[in-house]
């Protein structure tokens, strides 16, 4: 059912001022940032071993990411769970009582399809399911 963690999603009030920490001091390479609109959404991409750290910049204040720094501080927002076939995935996580916080999935960073569930129902962990269509996963 879960291949691999794909990437641990960090939350930043600035992928600019995090930046320095990971590639100067850690010596990681980021291999890209891009905006999500739909999430409101800057995400920058640092590859570490077969997995990835997301760095979650919000760039609007009313973004999921926005109001859970506001919250709870910056650090780590989430861990993304590598699956295949992610609907039938999404079905059998319900079916064994597990609230998902989308039913179906929707385009994510780097163009995956990601469905979330809820917290209240992984011991107040933000899990993702992620499943990558393109090559390099």
């Amino acid at each position: 059912m879960i291949k691999k963690v794909d990437h641990i999603g960090i939350a930043v009030k600035s992928i600019e001022e995090a930046l320095p920490f990971y590639t100067d001091v850690l010596g990681l390479k980021v291999q890209q940032i891009e905006e999500v609109e739909s999430e409101k959404l800057k995400v920058a991409f640092i590859k570490v071993g077969d997995t990835k750290l997301e760095l979650l910049e919000p760039t609007s204040p009313d973004s999921a990411v926005a109001k859970h720094i506001e919250k709870r501080g910056e650090g780590i927002h989430h861990v993304a769970l590598g699956v295949e076939s992610i609907q039938d995935r999404i079905d059998e996580i319900k079916a064994k009582g597990i609230q998902m916080i989308q039913d179906q999935p929707k385009t994510g960073a780097g163009g995956a399809l990601v469905a979330f569930m809820h917290p209240k129902s992984t011991g107040r962990v933000l899990v993702e399911l992620c499943e990558k269509k393109e090559k390099g996963e």
